[in-house]
């Protein structure tokens, strides 16, 4: 079983948000691949389906960001995954608006909603995947940023684009592997 979690803030407040990447990928992943997010489980909106023969588990969190690892850890208890098949997607302010990145371990740099994840997991040696949201302007609050809505056209594209491009990328992820998923990721926009 292969478990995706896209990370975001509950509530409509946030939706559409820079923060809330993680969600707006997996209602792209959730529309692709008929796979409805609406189970209520472990702290989180759950859907199940195959990709390619795989068993997959969409899921956001329904905790706040900061407390994401509550959601994660219980997953993580109960299926007991391979940690390779546990994959996080989230956003990232150290990449420029609409970049992709794919990981196969590491820190959780800063973002606290991955410090929660390790934390409360004790590991960080599972897939990652950031969209980046571009770094905060000056005279911005971090808090602010994140939480901001894409303010031209042009964002909101660009960062569509980005969402469509993450879900190929968890899609290639199941259907082939990490190395396929990585040149998905990485492919020139």
């Amino acid at each position: 079983m292969h478990i995706i979690v896209g990370l975001g803030n509950p509530g409509r407040e946030y939706a559409r948000t820079r923060h809330n990447v993680g969600f707006d990928v997996i209602d792209v992943l959730s529309e692709k691949l008929n796979i409805p997010v609406n189970k209520s489980a472990m702290h989180g909106l759950t859907g199940s389906g195959f990709v390619g023969g795989e068993k997959v588990l969409l899921v956001k969190p329904q905790t706040y960001m900061n407390l994401s690892g509550q959601c994660v850890s219980e997953l993580v208890s109960f299926y007991k995954p391979d940690m390779a098949d546990l994959m996080v997607v989230y956003d990232d302010i150290d990449l420029p608006l609409g970049k992709v990145r794919l990981r196969a371990s590491g820190s959780a740099g800063t973002h606290n909603g991955m410090r929660s994840i390790i934390g409360l997991l004790g590991r960080q040696d599972f897939p990652r995947l950031r969209v980046g949201v571009g770094g905060r302007p000056e005279g911005w609050e971090l808090a602010d940023w994140v939480l901001s809505s894409y303010a031209t056209k042009e964002e909101r594209e660009t960062q569509f684009e980005a969402f469509l491009r993450a879900a190929q990328t968890v899609e290639d992820w199941v259907r082939h592997g990490f190395d396929s998923a990585m040149r998905t990721a990485n492919a020139p926009r």
